[in-house]
Formats: structure tokens, sequence, C-alpha cells
């Protein structure tokens, strides 16, 4: 244990001497205050320590005690339901200990020594086991089965494990290695934030994360295991898109970061997703959910160890085998962070002085995501998609943080302000957002909803650009300028805009729309359009088109409900049926 003395107190940042042993991303405690802090800088033996707690009140000449450790989080059961700061230590058991304000140098174990879980193994004594091999199981929640894996690092033979009731550092098992040593296991593992843990291949994302939001489904899809970015202004949805894909995604675990958002944004989320009712399994949302709250008024340090530790937690249930999405709200908070420390370390500032090193940070987190074989699973995948709020200035995405996002990822749903004022939600402009997942799963959808999906998905964004440029002409010379034609295109992409990629987040149903659903809903819309023309061919008003009544009931399929998908089909025969009845009128 090395013991150091401050030299400098900047903020957030300590200079400390008499740390020539101690290395980098070392946890330290600094003061008699306790205070825990992380080596981010080393120069002979002055050590540069960012703070992880308000240094108010720290001087020049106190005590820095290095424990020789990275900073870790505790992964075992009950880490789900858990709701956590930046650094893992869980808000519920400081509130009981400290009260509503959290004490400086508190320290609380991350998951509870005295609960006990029962544990039921999986593996037998004599079993070869290796690293990350599952060797039994602990049933967390009602959702979530907790799978105990042998630790990093650790192979051989079981000699000794036994089923029953444990805490979480009781030995459950004891493995021989090739050595002949014997290693007692525990319910309870370390890892260190910095560092992804490891698996056996990486594979090329191939499925859809199912979110149940049509404009993401439909035209931006985003893959199991895959990379994403929201940017968009203040006040354009993001944080309400986040929470949308955290309730409904067809994940098994979500891992909701807060990073520096406002206080009352996550005070929502605390309030709102214990009480959300999981559609999946019919039980309360938190049954899988991990929660990470790093509100803006916390040390600004604190912000950058909260994506860390949140991508951890994340891995570690990637290798039990499960579908982990994460969401970070927001990147650009955690880059102002790293924009801090590095201005206190005096390093040479990159562009809008964040650091040069900002890409290289941002591609290091959204590397950790991704489908993969897991160590010691027989082929078992498991995958983490990544999902991070971006928060430009003014909505200008030529800034350094957007930027640098948008080099990395492959998806990219960008919230338009213009859309948000309209009241058009979710907000996400379709002229500006991509994916480049879409059609390396053409083949999943073709396989599992038919080649009507990729086919209207095609023709949607098709009349969607169409209508762009008809804009243009219409603002010069008025829509009666038009012809019949473009004037269909115009109502057409008016109702994929409102009817379709329009969706109330807090309407029962409208909240979530299966895929079958969406492509019913697109095939209405495009059905109207298509027999349109043939009307118009047959020399039918444009007028008489636009005001049929069945245009109503396609605005409202929106609100039918999953189980009684039967009713798209009366539409259906609606539409031929007063689509016939016109152009027998004009025969007449």
């Amino acid at each position: 244990m090395e013991v150091g003395r401050i030299v400098k107190v900047s903020g957030p940042l300590i200079v400390a001497e008499g740390m020539a042993k101690s290395k980098m991303y070392d946890v330290v405690r600094v003061s008699d205050k306790n205070l825990i802090g992380e080596i981010i800088e080393l120069r002979g033996d002055l050590a540069s320590i960012q703070v992880y707690e308000e240094t108010s009140g720290i001087g020049p000449g106190e005590e820095v005690v290095s424990t020789g450790m990275p900073l870790s989080v505790e992964l075992g059961p009950g880490i789900i339901e858990g709701i956590y700061d930046g650094i893992q230590r869980p808000l519920d058991k400081i509130c009981e200990v400290s009260g509503d304000r959290i004490s400086r140098g508190i320290q609380v174990n991350a998951i509870d020594r005295d609960k006990v879980w029962e544990f039921v193994p999986t593996a037998k004594k004599g079993d070869q086991v290796s690293q990350g091999m599952v060797i039994g199981t602990v049933q967390e929640t009602e959702v979530v089965l907790h799978k105990i894996m042998v630790p990093i690092g650790l192979s051989g033979e079981i000699v000794d494990i036994k089923a029953g009731s444990f805490k979480v550092e009781d030995t459950i098992a004891v493995v021989k290695d090739a050595n002949g040593e014997k290693h007692n296991v525990c319910m309870l593992q370390k890892w260190p934030v910095r560092r992804g843990r490891p698996y056996q291949e990486k594979l090329s994302p191939k499925t859809p994360l199912i979110t149940g939001q049509r404009v993401i489904d439909t035209l931006f899809p985003i893959a199991r295991g895959g990379v994403a970015a929201i940017p968009g202004p203040f006040g354009s949805g993001k944080t309400v898109v986040q929470h949308q894909l955290a309730k409904w995604a067809d994940a098994q675990i979500v891992v909701y970061i807060g990073c520096g958002e406002r206080g009352n944004e996550m005070t929502d989320v605390l309030n709102e997703f214990p009480e959300l009712i999981d559609p999946h399994s019919g039980k309360p949302l938190m049954k899988r959910t991990v929660l990470i709250a790093n509100t803006s008024d916390m040390p600004v340090a604190a912000r950058e160890a909260s994506i860390y530790t949140g991508i951890t937690i994340a891995e570690y249930f990637r290798d039990m085998g499960y579908s982990v999405a994460i969401m970070a709200d927001s990147t650009s908070r955690w880059a102002e962070a790293l924009r801090e420390m590095s201005g206190r370390l005096e390093e040479m500032p990159g562009e809008e002085g964040y650091p040069a090193y900002l890409g290289s940070r941002l591609a290091e987190f959204y590397e950790r995501a991704g489908q993969v074989k897991v160590l010691g699973g027989n082929g078992v995948e498991g995958s983490i998609t990544a999902i991070g709020a971006v928060s430009p200035p003014g909505g200008d995405l030529s800034e350094p943080v957007s930027q640098a996002t948008l080099r990395i990822v492959k998806v990219f749903w960008g919230l338009s302000a213009s859309l948000a004022y309209q009241r058009h939600f979710p907000a996400i402009d379709w002229l500006q957002s991509y994916s480049l997942y879409a059609d390396k799963m053409s083949e999943w959808y073709s396989d599992e909803l038919g080649d009507d999906w990729m086919a209207c998905r095609a023709s949607a964004m098709r009349i969607l650009q169409e209508e762009s440029s008809l804009k243009e002409i219409v603002q010069l010379v008025g829509m009666d300028a038009l012809g019949a034609q473009d004037r269909l295109t115009m109502e057409t992409a008016k109702s994929i805009r409102e009817d379709y990629l329009h969706q109330n987040a807090f309407h029962e149903i409208d909240t979530y729309s299966s895929l079958k659903k969406q492509l019913l809903m697109l095939k209405l819309i495009l059905e109207f359009d298509a027999r349109g023309r043939e009307q118009l061919d047959k020399n039918v008003d444009i007028e008489d088109i636009i005001e049929l009544p069945v245009r109503e009931k396609i605005g409202r399929a929106k609100y039918i409900p999953e189980n009684k998908i039967a009713e798209f089909d009366d539409i259906f025969k609606e539409i031929k049926s007063e689509m016939v009845a016109l152009s027998n009128e004009g025969e007449i």
C-alpha cells in the first residue's frame, strides 16, 4: 500500500507526490475524508488523480493512499433492480446510511453481502471446466436466471460443488487447476471497468433488435449487437426515445446510464421504471433492468466512470448468453467530463477544447458492443446493443462529439427540432437518418415477413424523398400547380408521416407496434396509393380520391390492438370497394 502527499488541488483533479510505484487507473483514497479517486496520469513520482467526489476543503500535504487495484465493478446476483451511481455505489443503501445527500467518502458494497441466494449447480464433481463456463444458476428475479460462471483466467477440474443457500462470498465450488492448486469459487466476481471482458469470437450482426417503434423498425433498424446514436437539440425527445427503447426493445437485460443528465430526467426514470410493466413477461420492467444514475450536479469526473461501469455490467450479462441493450444518456456530458479533466491536466486541446483522443475514447466504448460467441459456451451467443444519445449545443451536428460518434456508429437517428415543434414524435428526421444494417438483415426480414417488407420500406422511403422535392415546387407556385399524380404523392407522403411514422409514446396501444402490424399499416397506405393511381389513369378526379371515407380508417389503424389485427382485412376490402365505386361513378 503506497502513501503519497497532495501537492496540488484543482477542482476534481489532485496531484500527489511519492506515487512512483503506482500504476495507471489504480484507485486511491484521498485525505482523511477517504474520497475515492483514480490515477489518470503518471510523471515520475507525481500522480494526477481524478476524484469522483467533491474536493472542497482538501489541501496540500494531506495523504493519498493507493489501493493498488484498478477501478472495478462487483458482479454477481443482486445487480438486477440495482440503482447505482457512476462508480457502482448503490443509492438505496447510501440513502439508508447517510440520508438524502450522499456523504463524502462513504463506502457501501455494490452487492449485498448478507442476502442469501438459492444456488442450483449445473456442473458436477469431476467435470472439466474452463473460464466463462456456467457451473450453476440462481433465480435472481422472476425474469432473470443469473448464471454463475467460472472466473476469467481459471480452468481445471471441479473437485467439489454443492447446491443450497449461500451468500455471494460463500464458496460454492472448488476447482483444481493444471498445477494441482485448488481455487475456491464464489458467486461474487470483480472486473476492472476499463478492460473489456474476453469472448471467443465476434460475429457480424444479422438479426434486428425489434423496438416496436415504427420509424426505427421500418426505416432505420438497428441490429442486435449493433451501435446507434441519437443526436438532437434540447427538447427534441432524445430521452423519451431512449425510454421507449428500454421499455419495448426485445432485449433480455437493459442497462440504462443517466450520464450527467438533468436531475429531473433521472428522477423520471427512477420513478417510472419500477412501475412499468414489461410487455414480454408481464412483470415490472425493473426485474430485468440495471440503472446507473449520474446526474449533472455530481462531480464532473464521476460521469467519465459511469459509461465504463455500465458497459462492464452489460458484458457480464452478455457472457451468460443474454441479449443486452445499453442506453447512454448522454455521451456529450461524458465528453464534457473528458474535456474538463484534459484542460486541468493542461493537455494540448483539440477542436472546441475537447481532447485530441476524444474519437478513440468513444470508439473504445462503442466497440465493446457486438454479437459474440461467449467463452466456454458451446457456441452460445450473447449480444450488447449500444445506443448513445448525443446533445449537440443548438442541434449543431458539426460539433466534435457528434462527428466523432458518426464515424463509429452504423445507425444514425437524427432528431429534428422542426419536427419536435410540429409535435411530430418520435422526431427522427427520415431525410437525415440512416441505418447501415438494413441491407445486411434483408434475408432475416424475407424469412420472417416475406419479401413485402423490404419492398414496402423502399416504396415508403422513395415517396418521402419525392415529397421533399415536390415541397420546393409547392412553396413557389402552390399545391394547385401540381399534377394529379404528384398531388397523390404528397397525400401518400402525408399519410406515411402522420398515420405511420408519428407514434404516441403515452398511448396504451400506439406506444408499441409489432412487425406484423407495422407491415399491415404500411401496406394499407401503399395499397391506397396504388389503387388511387389506377383511378387517376381512368380520369377520376384527385379530390374524389383524397376525400374517400376509408382514409380516416387508414389513419386510425395505429389504434387497432395487436389481438384484433384481423380488422386490417376489412380496411383492405373497403379500399378496394370504394375505389371500384369511384370508377363506376365515372363510367355512369
